[in-house]
């Protein structure tokens, strides 16, 4: 009650926040007579000039208001396009470092250009960080004309660029990319052995588009390097042995969930195996130094009791294959992940293949906050604030639009089932179409597309790939001649241009567009067609006088269909089920209604769709049986939208709470890999590392001593025979302890300083056989690769931890501070083992008398799954780089496998990678594979 009195009287924090911008808009708005009457070289020439002053000590804000207005006129010069007033307070937010929410068709991309140019001026770099390739190129390419204007250069960092150009891109003034190749490129950067060979050159400023997107649906999976690991199949068939000595008593099953745990006796038990074949020498194998031994125990448990041969798989030309559970075929080429496929390779006796491991890996939320500034756009991120502002530390800023919204958002319709639901969407399309209004279908899921698609189908309507040649004419056509069109086009294709052209046309009268996801499309569905969209595509080779008369008839066309559909009602948005987010749900509606055009949107929901399930559909169902609902009606009140929204809130806290949940465990690796970054670029940025390779060797003699001489005690109580041993081992010296020992008056402080004395003094003089120069040069070397390999091991050991430390709850103690206090163990054993091991490798190293050659990164594969379809997206990229260059021709567009392959030759299976069972064989036969080369034996 208080509140919103307040909020009467005073304004909300959003309104008064804008009135703070008021007085720079104005100003920005009087200097716009004077901008405008300077030459383009003069207006160019204010980029040196706002440097200088940033040299001289002023500050960027200080030039906020001049710059702006200077960015402002150019794009007026470069593209056509001026800055609104709104626009203009969107990049004073973006400058500070918070989140413009901005609704669709309020020209984000455009409002990006004053940050970026503010922020350039320091010379630090800007990134721009986008959704997809197609944006990043298109982006830098548009917006690009206004800052090369303005005397800046530009790059753009896409899916298959080497180093070289890389580094280009990265040391422009503004480097446009998506999230995907900025956070590979920060995690290959740190795995390179030189600072030259690095590419990127710090985290200053970034601008997120869609970044809700971004920093909120794509963060819930890390980015990972991975590579084939060490050859560790000797372990694999040890642990595999053991397996069948164990009794029923010692593990449990639980086949329905695929699980099988040790039981007490069966930790007992297995701790005493691995004892007597030397894999587990001390402590209790739930120490965290044996964690991965845990780990292998658990995958070689599940391959002999839960996986079964020719049924979950078949052993073929030596070869452990899967059968799908689903269809019963074998699928070639597919492995088990976390070592499961290796225990069963150990478990059938053929060759154990090394599994890939991660090598490097980083949460996109954890990347992110690397920036010292950060800031976002994008049409819908007030309903995450709250996680906006705890995560990444950003205030979400509502901008208002140019003109007033005039949109019409009608109540849900709520049917039983759905099957009624379809049929209701299919009248009201059908009721849409007969006007000739454009019509944009939103669902949740491929899936859904589809099963929408056949009904349609079912209704004479055609479906037709508005990305093929001349599907666009009869668009067109249908649109000229008024009359409804009876077919649709279903936007799941995985390349982005072509979706960007099928969104471009979605607001052709007539026009019917079922779509997924209109999350980061980063193309408005503008009234009539989008007319740089039809200009780039026919007016294609055309010059001089053809090319202006087919753009005047071009924009002729638009505009009499500009105005069909504004007689029609503008674009209808359609909805056919409510997303566990509400921001999912506005981004569609907001593709409606852009800069003051009317427009549309109704939700149809039935008590089957998956949000409603959880939220207790079944006594709502029973309820309006005895109501007398008769099929095909449906519920319509405000009071049913609200408490979708009270529903819609409670999953959205229940995702924020599972997504905080993960940060909170990786941000203890996150904190380790900043130190072994950090480090890393020390060591590569010194001449050096003679000292440091000093106090390692230090650090191992006292911890030799430490371990073999207690603190005051009498020489007798010395373990001198094991320090000798361990003396011989690390330091590569046979000296005579025993004799030193019988010295009266020794203590372990002076055997400590012997011992660094005589290490220091036969360091030197294998430093001087091998020259000081190649030593220095050995000594980073070594140094490096022993912390990438070290580092990648305890990569693997806090995955294996963190998939077992959830049991600690079982004993009523908190996961997280278990998690913490074992992963600091685990990193100070690193640290210990670190300089163990580069002190034993260079107390031995012995050079010829050439230069060695420059290490190399080891192979490696990026990842980033899609949490939305589960479908790698770097992949995806590959697969689509190689389609556009004219490399192959794929099988199965919709497939994120498509043939990755090159052409195959009948001759040589090797090369024809994976193949459909019901594809023709490419040795030529003329039969399918299933009959041929793949029949099962």
């Amino acid at each position: 009650m208080l509140g919103s009195l307040a909020k009467k009287i005073f304004g909300t924090a959003n309104e008064r926040r804008l009135k703070t911008y008021g007085p720079r808009v104005a100003a920005i708005n009087a200097l716009e007579p004077e901008v405008a009457a300077l030459s383009d070289e003069a207006l160019r020439a204010r980029t040196d000039a706002f440097r200088a002053q940033l040299a001289a000590g002023a500050k960027m804000n200080d030039l906020l208001v001049p710059a702006f207005a200077t960015v402002r006129e150019a794009a007026l010069r470069a593209i056509g396009q001026r800055h609104f007033d709104v626009q203009l307070i969107g990049g004073m937010v973006l400058n500070e470092g918070s989140i413009a929410e901005m609704r669709t068709g309020e020209g984000k991309t455009l409002v990006a250009t004053l940050a970026c140019y503010l922020n350039a001026l320091s010379g630090m770099g800007v990134h721009v960080i986008t959704v997809n390739d197609y944006l990043a190129r298109r982006d830098s390419e548009n917006m690009g004309r206004i800052y090369n204007f303005l005397g800046l250069s530009v790059g753009v960092i896409v899916h298959g660029l080497d180093d070289a150009e890389r580094a280009r891109a990265y040391a422009a003034d503004i480097t446009y990319g998506t999230n995907n190749e900025f956070g590979f490129d920060y995690l290959r950067d740190n795995m390179k052995y030189e600072l030259s060979q690095m590419v990127q050159r710090g985290h200053v400023f970034a601008i997120v588009d869609e970044v809700d997107s971004i920093l909120i649906d794509e963060a819930r999976t890390p980015l990972i390097i991975s590579g084939p690991s060490d050859d560790r199949s000797d372990l694999y068939q040890s642990i595999d042995k053991l397996i069948p000595k164990l009794v029923a008593a010692d593990y449990e099953l639980d086949e329905k969930q695929r699980t099988s745990s040790l039981t007490e006796a069966g930790n007992e038990h297995i701790e005493q195996l691995l004892g007597e074949i030397g894999l587990l020498t001390d402590g209790s194998l739930y120490e965290a130094a044996n964690v991965t031994l845990v780990h292998h125990v658990n995958q070689a448990l599940r391959a002999h009791k839960l996986f079964q041969r020719d049924k979950d798989y078949i052993v073929r030309d030596n070869e452990v294959v899967i059968i799908d559970e689903f269809t019963g075929r074998m699928m070639p080429g597919r492995r088990y992940s976390e070592g499961q496929h290796q225990a069963l390779e150990a478990k059938e006796g053929v060759q154990v293949q090394p599994e890939n491991v991660t090598l490097a890996s980083i949460t996109f939320q954890n990347y992110f906050r690397l920036y010292k500034k950060l800031a976002g756009m994008t049409g819908t991120a007030s309903t995450e604030s709250e996680e906006f502002a705890e995560i990444y530390k950003l205030d979400v800023v509502e901008i208002p639009t140019n003109m007033p919204i005039v949109r019409i958002d009608s109540d849900d319709e709520v049917y039983r089932t759905g099957t009624e639901k379809l049929a209701a969407i299919v009248t009201e399309i059908e009721a849409a179409n007969a006007k000739a209004q454009p019509l944009l279908v939103g669902t949740t899921s491929i899936e859904k597309s589809e099963q929408l698609a056949d009904f349609l189908k079912s209704k004479g309507y055609k479906m037709i790939d508005f990305g093929a040649p001349g599907a666009l004419d009869k668009l067109y056509a249908s649109a000229r001649s008024g009359k409804p069109s009876k077919n649709f086009a279903v936007l799941n294709a995985r390349f982005h241009e072509q979706e960007a052209y099928i969104v471009a046309e979605a607001g052709v009268p007539g026009a019917i567009t079922i779509a997924t996801n209109m999350a980061g499309r980063g193309t408005d569905i503008q009234l009539g067609g989008n007319l740089d969209m039809r200009l780039k595509q026919e007016c294609q080779g055309l010059e001089g006088e053809a090319k202006d008369a087919r753009e005047q008839v071009i924009r002729a066309e638009i505009a009499d269909f500009k105005q069909k559909a504004l007689a029609a009602g503008g674009l209808y948005i359609i909805g056919t089920e409510r997303h566990e987010s509400r921001r999912i749900d506005n981004q569609l509606r907001g593709r409606a209604g852009r800069q003051g055009d009317p427009g549309k949107s109704k939700f149809f929901l039935s008590l089957q769709d998956d949000l409603m399930r959880i939220f207790g559909s079944e006594r709502m169902d029973a309820m309006l049986r005895k109501l007398g609902l008769q099929e095909g009606e449906a519920i319509i009140h405000p009071w049913i939208n609200k408490a979708l929204e009270k529903a819609q809130q409670k999953v959205e806290a229940r995702n924020f709470d599972m997504r905080k949940n993960v940060l909170k465990f990786d941000n203890v690796m996150n904190d380790q890999r900043k130190v072994v970054f950090e480090q890393r670029r020390d060591m590569m940025a010194q001449e050096s590392l003679e000292e440091t390779i000093r106090e390692m060797r230090h650090g191992v003699v006292e911890d030799l001593v430490a371990a073999h001489v207690p603190h005051d005690a009498y020489p007798e109580a010395w373990d001198i025979a094991g320090l000798s041993e361990q003396v011989k081992a690390q330091l590569n010296m046979d000296l005579p302890l025993a004799d030193w020992a019988k010295e009266e008056g020794i203590a372990d402080e002076e055997l400590r300083e012997r011992l660094e004395k005589m290490s220091d003094e036969a360091y030197a003089a294998r430093e001087q056989a091998n020259s000081p120069d190649i030593t220095r040069y050995i000594e980073k070397q070594v140094l490096l690769q022993t912390l990438d390999h070290l580092w990648r091991e305890h990569l693997v050991v806090l995955d294996h931890l963190r998939q077992v430390i959830g049991w600690r709850g079982m004993a009523q103690r908190d996961p997280l501070n278990e998690y913490k206090s074992e992963a600091f163990e685990l990193f100070d054993a690193l640290i210990t083992r670190l300089r163990e091991v580069v002190t034993a490798q260079l107390m031995r190293v012995e050079v010829a008398h050439e230069r060695p050659a420059d290490p190399q990164l080891p192979p490696m594969h990026a990842s980033h799954v899609d949490p939305l379809t589960g479908e790698d997206e770097l992949a995806l990229a590959q697969i689509n780089a190689r389609i556009a260059s004219g490399d192959f021709t794929p099988r199965a567009l919709g497939s994120a496998e498509a043939s990755l392959a090159p052409a195959r030759d009948p001759n040589d299976s090797a090369t024809w990678g994976r193949i459909g069972r019901n594809e023709p064989c490419p040795c030529g036969s003329g039969k399918k594979f299933k009959h041929c080369h793949g029949v099962i034996a």
